[in-house]
């Protein structure tokens, strides 16, 4: 078996297709199939199975996926032993954000790299917003994927990917400035639940959120408008038809005059912004210069002084 196939069968571990896999790793599907075939002949048990029209790793072949990872770990610190994983400055690390988090960082982070006069690495970036479940999966395609979840949520998978925490951040219940319930310091679930409000699709931190509000304060909720972009959110807030839940941190460049957040008490809503890689793509010097750059950026942003 040779290290480039065990990759692909750990790719298609974690991307769930023989597609996906030549996608990220820029081949045709034919060869991939081919290279999974030639690792199946070096073994005598069955890697991968067929459920429906996708093709799914066995019991054997995950085990023998996590080795491969182990092997491309260890190849990655043999590297960096001899120097040859000491990036130059012009090596390039791909990011993805989900969406709010890519409006609030994206653009301070490649101006503070920037200030180090081309030394720095060279970014490439991507907005990624899917369910919690699916962010790991996108450590196969970026170097560095910033994901969310909310705090009592099921953790990372560890034997997947590093994490690097980054922010806990509170979601805040966003009111129109003129709104009688702006005047107050803090929210209870009893207070906001009867208004009309705008919210996410299920499966995402706001949708969450009002989900505890409705369980915590025994009556329904009126949801008007299921919408994702927090700058969509924010805007039908400022007209006055409806509250929502907007994150403290990174909605705040989408906030005006018109909207004013406010603390919820009573129910958890904290979510977890954290920083998931592949363990040996840590071993880049790029990559590191690039989490510390996002560590920075976040650090000036939760220190900013909020509505």
């Amino acid at each position: 078996m040779e290290v480039h196939q065990l990759q692909m069968l750990r790719e298609l571990g974690d991307l769930g297709s023989v597609k996906a896999v030549a996608e990220t790793l820029m081949v045709t599907p034919s060869a991939v199939s081919q290279q999974l075939a030639l690792l199946q002949k070096s073994v005598e048990v069955p890697l991968t199975r067929k459920e429906g029209r996708a093709l799914v790793l066995t019991d054997a072949g995950r085990v023998l996926a996590d080795a491969g990872a182990a092997v491309v770990s260890a190849m990655a610190d043999a590297r960096a032993a001899i120097g040859a994983y000491h990036d130059s400055p012009g090596s390039t690390v791909t990011v993805s954000a989900f969406h709010s988090a890519g409006q609030a960082l994206f653009a301070p982070l490649a101006a503070l790299l920037a200030l180090d006069g081309g030394k720095s690495p060279r970014l490439r970036l991507a907005d990624e917003d899917v369910a919690q479940e699916d962010f790991p999966g996108l450590a196969a395609r970026y170097d560095l994927v910033l994901a969310h979840r909310m705090e009592h949520s099921p953790e990372w998978p560890r034997d997947k990917v590093a994490i690097i925490p980054l922010a806990d951040e509170p979601l805040d219940v966003a009111l129109p400035a003129g709104h009688p319930l702006a005047a107050r310091r803090e929210l209870k679930p009893a207070d906001v639940v009867g208004q009309p409000w705008v919210t996410s699709r299920a499966g995402y931190s706001p949708a969450d959120v009002l989900a505890a509000v409705v369980a915590v304060s025994g009556r329904p909720a009126e949801v008007l408008h299921r919408i994702n972009d927090y700058s969509t959110v924010a805007a039908l807030v400022a007209t006055g038809g409806a509250i929502g839940l907007l994150p403290r941190f990174t909605a705040r460049r989408v906030l005006d005059a018109g909207v004013v957040l406010r603390p919820l008490a009573g129910v958890n809503s904290v979510r977890k912004i954290d920083i998931l890689a592949r363990p040996e793509t840590l071993k880049r010097a790029s990559v590191m210069t690039v989490c510390d750059a996002l560590r920075t950026v976040m650090t000036g942003l939760a220190g900013g002084t909020g509505r």
